[in-house]
């Protein structure tokens, strides 16, 4: 995968206040400010900060990005000659970001302030009728990343867990995409271990800035990774959880991940070993469970609201139009793994 061009990143503290010198960069004068309904009154301090070049605020960004709402979103910028997107929050956040930029072609500013590394990506998630599907173009890659840390001392020692968790999941299949690259394996290593290390500090201490700054590098990095290779079978399998059993994007990717990971384990040796090492762990698989255990995550499926009587359904879905991955993808396999991840229990290589 060939990317034509890479964000712009603002990393730091108090960043945020550099937003009106980075609209004034692109020649942008009114912006539409999106985010959450949870998010709004961020989008509010937002739209205060721009003045007069806020035109609107969108505060009704949703998990995997449904296409009702991208319409919905795209009224409210025709209506207002919008010429600027302001993005301030998660992956739910980004995702409606990209989308109205893949069907307007308006410049882009995220503010990220979870560990979701989708603000670094020319990948977009969109689900139409309980179907979630994915395309890359680099035209919806931001314009410009702000990295805040200030601005994610308020994300919940309870979702920064799995938030970061979902991030080391891109890095971790970075390290076996068929077209990964030494210099990507090298990100990847560096993401894992930077998150693995910061996000148990981040639970015992939701307040230290130099972890909480960790984390947002490394889940930077982990964008990075993800933005260079395709997916494999790990996000496929959470991409059809999310989109059709409608579970919640970071905790479903914590608990699948150790699972995904012993699937393919013995057809990527090299890349389970290098993530053991970058976890200081002895097993790749093992380690990412314990990680998630470590982090005070929902390591369960069926935590997550998915039915027991969904999994038969689950797993065909997941080995309909396959993503390229280093194992065979069975369905009698498939549907081995997401039992075990449905129950909560350690993964078996």
């Amino acid at each position: 995968m060939v990317i034509e061009r890479t964000p712009r990143i603002v990393f730091g503290s108090d960043t945020v206040s550099k937003l009106p010198y980075e609209l004034e960069r692109l020649a942008c004068q009114r912006a539409l400010v999106l985010s959450t309904a949870g998010r709004r009154s961020s989008a509010e301090n937002v739209a205060r900060l721009l003045g007069d070049n806020a035109a609107a605020i969108f505060a009704e960004a949703v998990m995997h990005t449904p296409l009702e709402v991208t319409e919905s979103a795209m009224q409210v910028v025709a209506a207002n000659d919008i010429d600027c997107l302001v993005a301030i929050g998660g992956g739910s956040t980004t995702g409606l970001s990209k989308a109205i930029a893949l069907r307007s072609g308006l410049p882009q500013i995220v503010i990220a302030t979870t560990y979701a590394g989708s603000e670094m990506t020319p990948i977009l998630g969109q689900t139409e009728g309980g179907v979630k599907t994915t395309l890359t173009d680099t035209r919806i890659i931001p314009d410009t990343v702000i990295y805040d840390v200030m601005l994610t001392l308020s994300l919940p020692a309870s979702f920064s867990g799995s938030s970061g968790i979902n991030a080391i999941a891109h890095a971790v299949e970075a390290l076996y995409a068929r077209d990964s690259t030494e210099e990507i394996s090298a990100l990847a290593v560096e993401s894992i271990g930077k998150l693995a290390q910061a996000l148990p500090v981040v639970i015992r201490d939701p307040q230290n800035l130099d972890a909480r700054s960790n984390a947002l590098a490394g889940a930077s990095l982990a964008g990075r990774c993800l933005a260079h290779v395709g997916m494999a079978l790990h996000h496929k399998l959470c991409h059809t959880l999310g989109g059709s059993f409608d579970l919640p994007h970071a905790e479903t990717h914590t608990a699948v991940l150790p699972h995904a990971a012993a699937y393919n384990a013995g057809a990527a040796p090299r890349a389970m070993e290098k993530v053991a090492n970058a976890l200081g762990k002895a097993s790749a698989p093992q380690g990412l469970f314990e990680l998630g255990k470590a982090v005070k995550a929902t390591m369960a499926l069926r935590d997550l609201g998915l039915r027991e009587a969904d999994l038969d359904r689950a797993a065909e879905l997941a080995v309909q139009n396959p993503y390229w991955n280093p194992r065979l993808v069975e369905r009698d396999a498939i549907r081995e793994l997401l039992g075990r991840a449905w129950a909560g229990v350690p993964p078996q290589v």
